[in-house]
């Protein structure tokens, strides 16, 4: 079944044309992955399904009722709702659901009193459209607390980072990226038939992308995802809809595949236009050669009719993508900086009681940890553009600082060209030098001379990171690089950043990007650093966090498990990469050596004892539980059907006893279903602290 059907549609703006001719079909229950290039279209192909725009020609037929729920780039949510009101409200049809039984039994109690006093008769035609729209009403609601229950938005908002505090804030009170996370949290928990979903990985965790990436795997409907971490769009999708230099193109598969057929088709297309040229040189040949001889005449007019009829080859286009490389960096003393005693506070929230940090140099440092925990503050602190309470972060000999973070693109000089904005930066700059750098990042011709302020965000990304390599330094601070820009965008600012000779500390939650450059990583969280000499892989090894065990957050729990090893002295931390802590591995391999079969199945044995006695009693309440619901919504099913029979308005005492049974039902169903999700949590607590 196709939810949505593209036929021969085509949009452009002004010059440039966005998409020409295009059909496509989207089935239910596929997950596409949409790719290109920042400016290429694709937030414009979500507009078009989301019936945000019209095309220029073509038609859009969307299935009848379909239900779709789009995630863009900017969110403008404005206060005054909780977040948990937000998201339980954002099912269509909830919003007004409670004001309109509230209104209706105020309306219903006052025919009923008119009725008792002899006003109206009981045969009145609005009392029985009152209670039979009061009985609809509750079958409603019955029908939202069933399928969209409080206790599911809990989970949801919980895997996205919130916790319990939030959910009674008011949503004015959180910044840009935690509402981004609420209104994904609200189309989690709408379930649409066809979601949309543009870059949702940003201002999101690690741990917080791991459980999107498990929500979305056991998602049933219909999704469409752009996103730059390839890892996880690899995860996500079976089919890719490309803008391509030859125009929209669909492959079957997920990333990989992709890029395996498009790598076949250059082939063919290459050897394609190899035998056509052979052809043509031929013919060419042959026509020189016997144009002057009459008895050839003929064969020479076939083969200028030949070359004439030959088909044009379509050579293989490759996208431009921004490649640039780094200048050597002046050499610095050993440590690039050095932190001692660092404290610093919000008010009464400290964020680091007292730090003690070195930083060697040329080092590549991932920064990772949850969001709040102080990444993007420490980042700051030693890039100078905020203070500290107390300590010392001294700066290293001759070492010259370099900072990129997501709101200098969103603070970039609107009024000013691409080319203003970058020289800018370096006014000693040559305009050869500026505009080279600006060829790196695929601004050329006529397109330095745009305004900032019409460009996309992945556009004003990549000005913002062409001021910086304008004027490197030899310590560069990289805050989220990767954040609005493409997927092959990204890629490239990982290799050429693996050619950078200086030292550098990034935040990233794209674990493709960490995995490429990290030779360190720093895990911030309660106010300390934990550091790791190596890659992100041997991390998460070190840490037991491997990937598989990172998603069992989609347990409903944000907070990640803790790293049983102690973080490692400043001498291993300070350790080349490459060389293996020896001492660890063949004391590990002796305590495996001792570790007896016998032990460890009576170590499995009293485990599973334990589990029991904790998780048995817990199990069986909640079943409990959940025999009363059912029976009581059983019953009230029966007593929604008597109230809408106008025979029961025939007679007063029953229709009174009926009424008041339901409102009772109603409020001991309301106890018992809190009761249930209050067991059902501290079910979860006990087999998080069980493993």
């Amino acid at each position: 079944m196709s939810l949505v059907v593209f036929e021969k549609v085509s949009l452009g703006f002004g010059d440039k044309s966005i998409v020409d001719e295009l059909d496509l079909r989207i089935g239910d229950g596929e997950r596409l992955g949409l790719i290109g290039p920042n400016g290429s279209g694709k937030s414009t192909l979500f507009k078009l399904l989301s019936k945000k725009m019209r095309p220029d020609s073509g038609r859009v037929t969307s299935a009848r009722g379909l239900r779709i729920g789009w995630l863009p780039q900017d969110i403008a949510l404005t206060g005054g709702r909780t977040l948990i009101d937000f998201v339980l409200s954002s099912v269509p049809g909830r919003e007004h659901l409670d004001g309109d039984i509230t209104e209706t039994e105020i309306r219903l109690a006052a025919v009923q009193t008119e009725v008792e006093s002899g006003q109206r008769s009981m045969e009145d035609p609005e009392l029985m459209d009152l209670a039979t729209r009061i009985a609809d009403l509750h079958e409603r609601l019955t029908h939202f607390e069933t399928h969209y229950s409080a206790h599911e938005a809990h989970k949801i908002l919980t895997g996205l980072g919130f916790v319990d505090g939030d959910r009674e804030r008011d949503l004015g009170e959180f910044s840009g990226g935690w509402k981004m996370r609420a209104v994904l949290a609200s189309l989690l928990f709408q379930r649409p038939d066809l979601l949309l979903l543009d870059e949702p990985t940003n201002h999101l965790d690690m741990p917080s992308v791991a459980w999107l990436g498990a929500f979305l795997r056991r998602y049933r409907r219909t999704f469409i995802l752009i996103c730059h971490d390839r890892e996880f769009l690899d995860e996500q999708i079976d089919r890719v809809v490309s803008f391509e230099p030859e125009g929209v193109r669909q492959y079957r598969g997920n990333f990989g595949a992709y890029l395996r057929q498009r790598e076949e088709e250059e082939v063919i297309l290459e050897n394609k236009a190899r035998n056509h040229a052979r052809e043509r040189e031929k013919a060419e040949q042959f026509i020189e050669r016997f144009r002057a001889q009459a008895n050839k005449a003929k064969a020479v007019q076939s083969r200028i009719k030949q070359l004439a009829k030959m088909e044009k080859v379509v050579v293989f286009e490759k996208r431009r993508v921004m490649r640039f490389g780094f200048p050597p960096t002046g050499r610095t003393g050993m440590d690039s900086v050095r932190i001692t005693g660092l404290r610093k506070a919000y008010g009464d929230h400290v964020v680091f009681p007292n730090l003690d940090l070195r930083v060697p140099r040329g080092e590549k440092i991932g920064i990772i940890g949850i969001n709040g925990a102080g990444k993007t503050t420490l980042l700051r602190m030693i890039a100078g553009e905020i203070p500290y309470d107390a300590g010392e972060l001294e700066i290293g000999h001759k070492v010259t600082r370099g900072y990129y973070a997501q709101h200098h693109a969103e603070s970039l000089n609107g009024e000013m060209t691409v080319y203003q904005e970058v020289a800018s930066a370096e006014p000693e700059a040559g305009q050869t030098r500026v505009r080279t750098i600006l060829g790196a990042f695929l601004y050329s011709g006529d397109d330095v001379d745009k305004r900032v302020s019409v460009l996309s965000g992945g556009e004003r990304a990549r000005v913002a990171l062409a001021k910086l390599l304008i004027r490197p330094g030899n310590l560069l601070l990289m805050d989220e690089p990767t954040n609005h820009l493409d997927l092959e965008s990204s890629e490239s600012l990982a290799q050429s950043l693996s050619t950078y000779d200086g030292t550098l500390m990034f935040v990233s939650h794209n674990r493709a990007f960490v995995r490429c450059l990290a030779t360190q990583i720093w895990n911030v969280h309660d106010g300390i650093v934990e550091i790791y000499p190596g890659t992100l892989d041997e991390y998460l090894h070190s840490a037991s966090l491997r990937g598989e065990e990172l998603e069992a957050v989609a347990d409903g729990k944000a907070q990640r498990s803790r790293p049983t090893s102690q973080p490692p002295s400043a001498e291993s931390a300070g350790a080349p990469r490459g060389e293996p802590d020896t001492r660890r591995g063949a004391a590990a391999g002796v305590k495996r050596d001792r570790t007896s079969q016998r032990d460890r199945k009576r170590d499995e044995a009293r485990e599973r004892a334990k589990r029991s006695k904790k998780v048995r009693p817990l199990e069986r309440k909640i079943g409990e539980l959940e025999g009363c619901i059912a029976k009581l919504e059983g019953d009230q099913k029966q007593r929604s059907v008597a109230l809408a029979d106008p025979a029961t308005y025939e007679d007063g005492a029953r229709r009174g006893k009926l009424l008041d049974a339901y409102q009772a039902a109603s409020e001991e169903l309301e106890a018992l279903t809190s009761r249930w999700e209050m067991a059902t949590e501290e079910l979860e607590e006990v087999l998080e602290e069980l493993g």
